[in-house]
């Protein structure tokens, strides 16, 4: 474990949320198979066992969040269905409080599931009147074509707004990086209508505020545990929130020591399991 911050000037860290593609567990390119990571299951299991409330928070789309569970815990993963988030979980809050009743997914049927649990109508490119709506939501689509595309340009023309589940060029799997879909995509949609982007998932505040608020704790008492600089740990420090880095995914120890330290995660954890002995969080993480 190596510290990157002024530990112990930290608040007290009372609430985690994972990361999970590079921290938790490596998926394969198709999201069809799953290598959990060492220590995974024991922290998450400890924590659980310890009552310390902890999320899961993907910025992959492709599942509904209860099937994104279901999922893991036949990995192994202890992750009950309301700890694990999504951004198309963010993009349900946020529709739904800004009264939009009708949105054009771009996406598999999993990325529009917790806009239509929340209430929100879903349409899908080639249905009747799908550029009539009051926003576009970009997630995983690996089928996207031209057609998804001008759907999305002409609902966004006639004034629908543009939600963005992950602007994150690559993510962590075992065959190395991998494209982020929905950055693509995106790239093209705002090539054609300038559109302002709404993003949903992590790095923007909106995600570590709902985090937060599942968690029920104020954003400073959270501890954000992640693979990426420019994610986890750039959402942990423009919000407040504890940054810890691990190793698993796409930063090595070297690479978060040549950040500068504003960019830096407060602790770079060697294991994942180091997590529950950190230093100036042992008391929080080893609560009877």
């Amino acid at each position: 474990m190596v510290e990157t911050g002024t530990v112990p000037a930290l608040p007290p860290v009372k609430g985690c949320m994972f990361d999970l593609d590079g921290t938790l567990l490596l998926s394969d390119r198709s999201l069809g198979g799953y290598e959990v990571l060492p220590d995974a299951i024991e922290v998450l299991g400890t924590l659980k066992e310890r009552s310390i409330p902890f999320v899961v928070l993907t910025n992959g789309s492709a599942y509904a969040p209860a099937e994104h569970a279901r999922k893991l815990r036949g990995i192994g993963l202890p992750i009950e269905d309301e700890q694990m988030l999504t951004p198309s979980s963010v993009t349900a809050e946020h529709m739904t409080r800004r009264g939009i009743g009708r949105a054009l997914v771009l996406g598999t049927r999993g990325v529009g599931q917790a806009l239509a649990d929340a209430g929100i109508q879903t349409v899908y490119t080639g249905e009747p009147h799908a550029s009539e709506v009051q926003a576009v939501y970009v997630g995983w689509h690996p089928e996207c074509g031209m057609k998804d595309i001008e759907a999305a340009c002409h609902a966004i023309w006639a004034g629908a707004r543009l939600y963005v589940a992950s602007d994150v060029p690559f993510f962590a799997t075992r065959q190395g990086r991998t494209i982020g879909y929905s950055y693509a995509i995106v790239g093209a949609i705002r090539r054609m209508t300038r559109a302002r982007m709404i993003l949903t998932g992590k790095p923007s505040l909106a995600a570590l505020r709902f985090v937060a608020r599942k968690l029920g704790l104020p954003a400073r008492h959270v501890g954000v545990i992640g693979d990426d600089p420019v994610v986890e740990t750039l959402m942990a420090r423009r919000g407040g929130a504890v940054a810890f880095g691990v190793t698993t995914g796409f930063t090595k120890l070297e690479d978060w020591e040549r950040l500068p330290p504003a960019r830096r995660p407060h602790l770079v954890l060697a294991r994942l399991g180091d997590l529950l002995t950190c230093g100036a969080l042992a008391q929080t993480f080893q609560k009877p």
